[in-house]
Formats: structure tokens, sequence, C-alpha cells
């Protein structure tokens, strides 16, 4: 297969690409990101390209090869794009409209794979599935609802084979994941591994979907390899605070729970510590899976950093 992988020095796009490489169905890989070629990349089956898509002669090079599959995972992120709405429009809509539809005057019919997210959601009291009624909240989740309609639309017209997947909170992030308004689920996981002190932003009982990078990979790498076309909302733990500290502690030490200082903050717990049950029971049918359990999501999500 040729691959193209979009946002490739990104968290989940350099893991992706990583695991692209070690296939050995993947004959050539295109990563493309606005960062320089880091070391993974230097194989001859890596053709990097440096710059963003919004940038027309950037995807005027990326579409010099026809692709057997595509993931497309770059974006600005949300807090970022809501500071910043042109750029988040120019990059998450509008780049992002302007790529399908060059990869639709293709020959091939490449399986588009799109990092789509849970902010096209907005508030929901009930259990949420791929079925739910998008009511976007933010500009992000917006532009990620838009960018699934005209997907879905590509393969309504036979130009290609697409399925937009919906991406909880994804750990453990490195370093200060700036942008990132979940970024609390990443630092809390370093922080009580390290044996560091922790502010937490969030209460005891606030309640998030996890999901570890591993698992995210595995998952997106299964997506582009089935036949299904449309959304599907990846599974993920539903867990509180409480609960994933509670599991860092028998991981690293039971003094480590005693580094939190929680100091919750309205805003924040109101957008991403109250997220209710999620309904994926066909995504689990198709094959999509979690962590499996607290424990496992620590192992995976930290796995990555080491």
């Amino acid at each position: 297969m040729r691959v193209l992988v979009t946002g490739a020095a990104g968290f989940i796009g350099s893991a992706l690409s990583r695991s692209l490489i070690r296939d050995a169905a993947v004959r050539d890989i295109v990563a493309v990101d606005l960062a320089e070629r880091p070391a993974w990349a230097a194989t001859g089956r890596v053709r990097w390209i440096c710059g963003g898509i919004d940038d027309r002669s950037v995807r005027d090079k990326i579409l010099r090869t026809e692709f057997d599959r595509v993931f497309h995972l770059s974006s600005v992120p949300g807090a970022l794009a809501e500071s910043a709405p042109q750029l988040g429009r120019r990059v998450n809509l509008d780049a992002s409209l302007d790529l399908l539809e060059q990869l639709a005057g293709t020959s091939r019919c490449p399986r588009v794979v799109y990092a789509s997210s849970i902010a096209v959601y907005g508030p929901c009291s009930g259990p949420v599935g791929s079925r739910t009624p998008p009511r976007p909240a933010i500009t992000y989740g917006a532009h990620k609802h838009m960018v699934e309609i005209a997907l879905a639309d590509h393969v309504r017209r036979g130009e290609m084979s697409g399925i937009s997947v919906r991406l909880p909170g994804i750990v453990a992030r490195p370093g200060r994941a700036t942008g990132f308004g979940s970024a609390f689920m990443s630092e809390l996981l370093h922080a009580l591994a390290a044996g560091e002190p922790y502010c937490c932003p969030v209460s005891p009982a606030a309640t998030m979907w996890w999901l570890s990078v591993v698992q995210a990979v595995n998952s997106l790498i299964h997506a582009g390899a089935i036949a299904h076309c449309g959304v599907v909302q990846l599974p993920a733990l539903r867990l509180t605070t409480a609960e994933v500290v509670e599991a860092l502690a028998e991981a690293f030490g039971t003094e480590r729970a005693l580094l939190v200082e929680y100091r919750p903050d309205d805003r924040i717990e109101a957008t991403f510590g109250r997220f209710p049950e999620l309904d994926v029971a066909d995504e689990r049918a198709l094959g999509f899976a979690d962590d499996g359990s607290a424990a496992m999501l620590i192992r995976n999500a930290l796995a990555q950093a080491n």
C-alpha cells in the first residue's frame, strides 16, 4: 500500500506512522507536518513533506503520489481553534475540504480515515454514540462535523471509501499539551508516574472518557482496514479522576495518590468532567475496543513516553 499521514509529527500521528513503518503491507508512506523530519522517519520508505496542508503548494506535492490509504490527522487543537478562529477554519475546515477534493480527483479511490472528535457532540446528558445528533459547542467541533459531512458526500459520489473516527481524550501526551483543553488528563498521568505533585483542575468525581495512544493507533489502523463507511465513536473507558489516581497508585506506589491536590475549575469540569456513558455496541461489533482496564490504560499510555 501507499499511505498518506497528515499531522505525522503530532502525538497520535507519530505513533501511527511508526506503527505503519513496521507493517510489511505498507510500501511507501508520505508523511506531512509543519515540523522538520524526525529521526524515526529516516527510512527510505518515508517521504517527508515539511509544510501545512493549508498551503496549496504542499497539497500539490502530496498529490504527486496516489494513495491506497489516507490518515488525515492534521488539525489545530480545540482550545487554540477557539481563541484563533481564522486559523482553526483555515486548517481544520478549508484545508481539509480542499484535501478531500483533491483526493477525489485521483484514480485510486483511496480509503480515507478522518480523525474526528467527541467535540462534535456538545453537551450531552444520556448515552452518547455515533447516532447521537451533533450539537457542537465549540468551533473545533463544528469544523470536525462539517468535514465528516463532506467525507460522507465524497463516499456517496463513489470518489473514495471513508470513515470518520471520533476520538476521545487520548493519553498520555508528552510535556505540556498546549492548545488542548483536556491536557490535564495526560499531565496527571505523567506527574504521578514521575512522583511529582499535581494540582488537578477537576474533582475526584469528574468523569472522562480515556483511551491510550496505543489503542487509538490500533483503532485507526483497524478503521483503515475494514470496509465500513460512515462515522464511528471509538470505545473508551469511562473513569473518574479518583479511579485513575487509584490505578496510578497501584502501579507506582500508594503514596503517589497523596501527590494530588484537587482545585476544581468549574469551566474545565463542566466541559471535560461530566461525560455520560458511551453507546458503542455497533463499534465493538466492528472490532473496535478500549484499553480494557484502568491498569492497562496506564501501561499503554505511558509506554509511548518510555
